[in-house]
């Protein structure tokens, strides 16, 4: 590519106009059940189908343990609705979710014989940690099938006649994969009985313990007999000690963020393949026993234990407000329903959820919230109507989205209902019946060199239109994070979205989770997109160069935009693809450098974000037009690295991090030389 040279570029910073009000809201999260960013990611849960109904042909996860090769022992499905089971076996659905289990049989006992769950690509081994472990079980003691006299007598075959002496003792390890090396351990003592018993237990490593992930869950015995499984769970310390909680480095890596909202629980997660597969928000509420889990939209099924108070609680914990999406009748493969009386249960249903998350405890569903332990209301400002409904090529969506606008705005004035269709993106679609939206949320996944062809999109926007949402954003280069070259594009873009956080009120990335694994014998890849923002595994974590740039984007940021200008922007020409050149298309040039300015009024801070794209160093001049004085010692911080595909991994997570420095002679007019391929954030002290 050909860079122009050109003089100096002159940035001026002018405080003698006031400046517009920064959003307050302007960076938050969005999220949904993909890459495993949940089950095998967020959310604590160690046990991979811990209900078994993951795939109804095999126990996915589980493995049958026989440490003597006389034992004979095999482990099956077993789902209460199945007509050709052993009669006793019908009976075995604990309720309606948890429904299908997981049968040992031990024909002849020789040594340990037993069941194994390799967990979400291993389970996290860590010295001093206790893991609260919990499943399950019911053994039979009995040679003849049980039923009521009044019954007719089975047609089915009974359970096979072995020795049952499935009462006793019951162990429980962590263990090395081949079994060889236990780091924890612990029993129980199964009763005698018809009927299934929950039992509870923890289990506690040393402290010379080394971390591995290299590690499953058993739960074994050493008898004869018929051993019944069901929702089994291994828990580790979680963030603020949640029951039901988050991974601890995940949420600080959050929390570190600073977001002011979370755009929940979706995306595609939200709407599902087919309208029977929207977030069953009602079924993810209340204790793990209630909850069956859904068909998700990205190849696995959800458990769903991040259920609807759950996200609540994720954004009570970083200090940030919810963003609600409500299912509005569209779904990923064209199902719709139109609006009228067929959509009137779908806005009651959304309704309900809103009332469960703002209602006070004398309303059905705040009565509810409160007996799920939280009965304080949780603030909520916003209300996404869908997702993406530009997919709906029947254009149903300025009914539905009316209609949905009308009860919320009916019963709750003060929420604020965001289209998913915005004007400047889908103008043939937009909403026009009714009053128009006050917000729209608008999506862009792209290149580097279209982030940087775009960066002063939103300057030529009309003040006089919808609020902006970027609800969903990235700059999709590298995987399964994001590289340098994303992070610079980014930062282009999130420069844009600052000048004119005015108009544009809140953005999150897109996504923000993935679990790095690549495909083993037994489990699949665990990611479906690529260009992610915060990658782990069963034990570690790490964040890309986009999450270090756009933590400190939210770390440095005003309440007031400082109005600039740049004269002398160096620019370089984009290059042509093979399509471009057989079209006839010529190269555009795009800026290299980009900018943006805040100031906190109060105390008198200026935090200037400069980029620097390129291969070398650019100087730029700054001036500070309007200021009595300025300190002569600035902070900086920057992001930088050699060369553009330089990125952070599992195995090298801190490649690209900040480096925060002091640096001296700023004045009212001086000049920094920004370093190649560098995001830099100044904090600058004026004096009134």
């Amino acid at each position: 590519m050909q860079q122009t040279v050109a003089q100096t570029p002159v940035l001026t910073l002018d405080f003698t106009k006031p400046g517009a009000n920064v959003s307050p809201m302007l960076y938050g999260l969005m999220t949904e059940e993909i890459n495993h960013s949940y089950d095998g990611g967020l959310y604590a849960e160690l046990i991979r189908n811990r209900i078994f109904k993951d795939n109804k042909n095999t126990p996915e996860g589980w493995s049958l343990v026989q440490d003597d090769a006389a034992a004979k022992a095999s482990i099956k499905l077993i789902a209460a609705s199945e007509e050709n089971i052993p009669y006793d076996e019908r009976r075995l659905a604990i309720n309606g979710a948890l429904s299908t289990c997981l049968r040992l049989t031990v024909e002849k006992a020789a040594g340990r014989v037993g069941i194994a769950n390799e967990g979400y690509w291993g389970i996290p081994i860590k010295p001093s940690t206790a893991y609260k472990a919990s499943f399950y079980i019911k053994g039979t003691d009995r040679s003849e099938p049980f039923r009521w006299p009044w019954e007719p007598k089975p047609t089915t075959p009974p359970l096979p006649d072995i020795e049952n002496n499935t009462a006793g003792s019951i162990t429980v390890t962590l263990e090395s994969n081949d079994g060889k090396t236990v780091y924890a351990s612990g029993t129980i003592n199964l009763e005698k009985s018809d009927y299934w018993k929950k039992y509870e237990l923890t289990l506690t490593t040393a402290a010379d313990v080394q971390p591995t992930k290299d590690a499953r869950f058993v739960i074994a015995t050493d008898r004869t007999g018929q051993y019944y499984f069901n929702l089994v769970s291994l828990f580790p310390p979680t963030y603020n000690n949640r029951w039901n909680g988050n991974r601890i480095d995940l949420m600080q890596m959050l929390v570190d963020m600073q977001p002011k909202f979370l755009r929940f629980p979706g995306g595609n997660f939200l709407e599902g393949p087919l309208i029977t597969d929207a977030f069953p928000w009602k079924q993810t509420l209340g204790p793990l026993e209630s909850r069956p889990g859904h068909k998700g939209s990205w190849g696995y099924r959800p458990s769903d234990g991040m259920g609807l108070l759950e996200f609540l609680e994720w954004c009570e914990d970083m200090g940030a407000e919810p963003l609600l999406g409500v299912y509005a009748g569209y779904s990923l493969q064209g199902d719709y329903i139109n609006a009228g009386p067929l959509l009137k249960p779908y806005v009651d249903d959304a309704l309900d959820e809103i009332e469960y998350v703002i209602g006070d405890t004398t309303t059905y569903w705040g009565a509810k919230r409160a007996a799920d332990g939280h009965p304080a209301p949780f603030k909520l400002t916003y209300v996404e109507i869908g997702n993406e409904d530009w997919f709906d090529i029947s254009n149903s969506y300025d009914s539905r989205f009316t209609q949905f606008r009308t009860a919320i705005e009916a019963k709750y004035p003060q929420l604020t209902c965001i289209s998913t269709i915005a004007d400047a993106q889908y103008p043939d679609m937009k909403v026009t019946s009714g009053k128009k939206p006050e917000v729209v949320d608008e999506h862009y996944y792209r290149s580097s060199w279209d982030m940087w062809e775009n960066a002063a999109q939103y300057d030529k926007y009309d003040r006089n239109g919808a609020k902006i949402f970027v609800g969903e954003w990235a700059t999709r280069e590298g995987a399964p994070t994001t590289n340098l070259n994303a992070a610079l594009g980014d930062a282009a873009w999130m420069t844009s979205m600052e000048r004119n956080s005015d108009l544009v009120i809140m953005s999150c990335y897109a996504p923000l989770f993935v679990n790095v694994n690549t495909a083993t014998a037994t489990a699949p890849k665990a990611w479906q997109w690529d260009s992610d923002l915060i990658g782990y595994d069963a034990l570690s974590s790490y964040g890309s160069p986009s999450y270090y740039v756009q933590k400190l984007f939210s770390q440095y940021l005003g309440n007031k935009i400082v109005p600039a200008t740049v004269v002398n922007v160096p620019v370089q020409n984009r290059p042509l693809t093979k399509k471009d050149s057989a079209d006839g298309i010529t190269s555009k040039t795009v800026p290299t450098v980009f900018y943006s300015a805040t100031m906190n009024d109060t105390t008198g801070a200026v935090y200037l974000k400069i980029v620097n794209t390129t291969a070398k160093k650019q100087a730029i001049k700054i001036n500070l037009n309007g200021v009595g004085k300025v300190a002569p010692n600035a902070t900086l911080a920057v992001v930088k690295g050699n060369k553009p595909e330089d990125t952070n991994t599992i195995t090298e997570p801190a490649n690209i991090t900040p480096v925060t420095t002091t640096i001296k002679g700023v004045a009212n007019s001086f000049t920094r030389n920004l370093d190649p391929y560098s995001v830099s954030i100044l904090q600058l002290q004026t004096v009134k």
